[in-house]
């Protein structure tokens, strides 16, 4: 771990290079048909294409959907890279629109980041850009588009990023379960509304759909006895969802692709924001039954997402013993130094019953009718709406930053942080203590939560709801990390 972490930090400026010479650059389906490719550090780029294509979302006797997909496949192909090797991918542009492709969750050099306007030119349609990177941690990730992203992620932008530990954990099976909520018209068909003002100021664009790695309650067959990794990933625009595993024996392992310090049993149903992830060690009960549901349960009706069915001679006579669920360490501190942190306040206001009047919108006040009905803005960080001129803050390199966000609004936002894992240091008035690191934080309505983070990968970083009409709408910020000295 310690060598992984001297090679993240003695890179920094080599990163920042990178992503200065990058600016000026101009720029469905069943679990068994995801089909994956795997990159070593001496790999030759692997093309991904943004584009349009058909997807078997709702069932095999149904319509197929008009999407927007990587390598026409929803989800995109699942990639997996060794953990600290460089890798690149050519991404070309297919679509009749620009895009762009953003790491989720990795903690890489900044001009590779994806985003435009702070970190690369968006590519242009039939143009293409190449992505080289290092990922300094194991996990379970995501790519996805960050151009128009309320709509491009909508319509199927996106795909699994594993990056794979040196000594995982010993399972009998590893599988993706990517959950997406659409929203489709009486014929099959993505409806069209992408970026209502009424989903931006309420809770987001929530679907009528719900699919597991691009199916409709897809199978997973396992036979008795059997463990299984099973890789959560939300990608859905705004829904929290909630899935339950009634009969099966669950124990979270990694929340946001980051190891637990000891595995958690499942007791209750996973809660995942939009863009978050859990790992789960599932064991299937011995002489159990021959078929187990699992359940999305956020609205208190259970909805079957997926099925397991189990067939075959037992794996063991037993269900396999705890044993060890830890995973290998990523190249994170141990702990945070808190006593010299700078303190950054984020004040969320604004949407659908709010108590927000008027907002700074690039440098001009606007009251709220106008800035919701000419500028497209319902929502403000700090009174600002949409993404500042002028960075959240600005930090020299290894600072400890806290960043003290209060949900002052009627609705959850999911506040996602990018190149870097933060802790939840409070919660409420109250002290938390050994937190994991994520790079996703549900916040409630009236929620107050502090999170600190060690500022140490250079350049400019986005800092936005991933409720991602909420973001369009206005709850998207930046700070910018100084060089190493």
């Amino acid at each position: 771990m310690e060598a992984l972490r001297e090679l993240f930090v003695s890179n920094a400026r080599e990163r920042y290079v990178n992503r200065r010479k990058f600016l000026g650059t101009s720029a469905a389906l069943a679990t068994t048909m995801m089909l994956p490719f795997k990159l070593g550090a001496s790999a030759r780029p692997k093309i991904i294409k943004a584009g349009f294509a058909e997807a078997v979302l709702m069932g095999m006797d149904k319509p197929k959907t008009a999407v927007m997909a990587y390598n026409a496949q929803i989800p995109g192909p699942t990639i997996r890279i060794p953990q600290g090797k460089r890798v690149n991918f050519l991404v070309k542009n297919g679509l009749d629109q620009p895009t762009s492709v953003h790491w989720h969750g990795i903690r890489l050099e900044n001009g590779m980041d994806g985003v435009p306007g702070l970190t690369q030119d968006p590519i242009a349609p039939g143009e293409d850009f190449e992505y080289n990177f290092i990922a300094p941690d194991a996990g379970t990730y995501w790519y996805h588009s960050h151009v128009r992203s309320w709509e491009q992620v909508g319509r199927g932008l996106y795909g699994p990023l594993i990056v794979e530990e040196t000594a995982p954990i010993e399972v009998d099976s590893d599988h993706l379960f990517v959950a997406d909520d659409w929203r489709l018209d009486d014929a099959g068909q993505i409806a069209g509304n992408f970026g209502h003002m009424r989903d931006a100021s309420h809770g987001g664009r929530l679907g009528n759909w719900l699919t597991i790695n691009g199916a409709t309650k897809p199978t997973f067959v396992a036979r008795p006895g059997e463990r299984i990794r099973l890789r959560c990933i939300s990608v859905a625009n705004a829904r929290i969802m909630e899935f339950a595993f009634p009969g099966l024996i669950a124990q979270m392992v990694a929340i946001d692709g980051q190891p637990l310090s000891a595995a958690r049993s499942l007791d209750s149903a996973l809660t995942l924001a939009p863009a978050q992830r859990a790992d789960l060690v599932i064991d299937v009960p011995v002489n159990g039954d021959k078929e187990y549901v699992i359940n999305e349960v956020s609205t208190g009706e259970p909805l079957v997402a997926a099925l397991v069915v189990v067939s075959g001679e037992p794996i063991r006579a037993h269900v396999k013993e705890p044993g060890s669920l830890i995973l290998p360490a990523n190249p994170l501190p141990s702990s945070i130094p808190l006593e010299n942190a700078l303190v950054v306040d984020l004040h969320m206001e604004g949407g659908a019953m709010g108590q927000l009047r008027e907002a700074m919108y690039q440098g001009q006040m606007f009251d709220l009718r106008s800035l919701v009905m000419e500028k497209g803005k319902a929502w403000t960080f700090n009174g600002e709406a949409g993404t500042t001129v002028s960075p959240l803050f600005k930090t020299p390199f290894g600072q400890t930053v806290t960043v003290n966000m209060i949900n002052d609004t009627r609705w959850p936002h999911a506040m996602h942080i990018h190149g870097h894992h933060f802790r939840v240091i409070e919660k409420n008035g109250n002290p938390v203590s050994n937190s994991p690191w994520r790079d996703t934080e549900l916040m409630e309505p009236g929620d107050k939560t502090s999170i600190s983070f060690i500022a140490d990968n250079p350049g400019k970083w986005l800092f936005h709801c991933h409720m991602l009409e909420h973001h369009m709408a206005g709850m998207g910020t930046w700070f910018d990390v100084g060089l190493p000295s």
